[in-house]
């Protein structure tokens, strides 16, 4: 970790801090090194996928939207030799 790190605590089940303990051990890392590590990667995952909710609410609030049928239709298609092409949007209807 860089100097401008800060503390910071939490609570965790023992079963939790074991194996993170153990983790810590086997690969040579500390518990903060390895914690840290993980709620980054948390906050990446949730970052991105918070975003892509956001844009899909932001289509549907501008009236883009897919039918439930074609993208049935075309997720159906997967795999097969005629897979269909992404359906286009259409302007949803109240």
């Amino acid at each position: 970790m860089d100097s401008s790190s800060t503390t910071f605590t939490i609570r965790m089940d023992p079963t939790a801090k074991e194996r993170l303990e153990q983790l810590a051990k086997d690969t040579g890392r500390s518990r903060s090194y390895l914690a840290a590590e993980a709620i980054n990667d948390y906050l990446d995952i949730n970052a991105w996928q918070v975003a892509g909710l956001k844009q899909a609410i932001a289509s549907l609030d501008d009236g883009e939207a897919l039918s439930q049928d074609s993208v049935r239709d075309w997720v159906q298609s997967w795999d097969d030799a005629g897979e269909l092409t992404l359906p286009e949007e259409r302007p949803m209807t109240a």
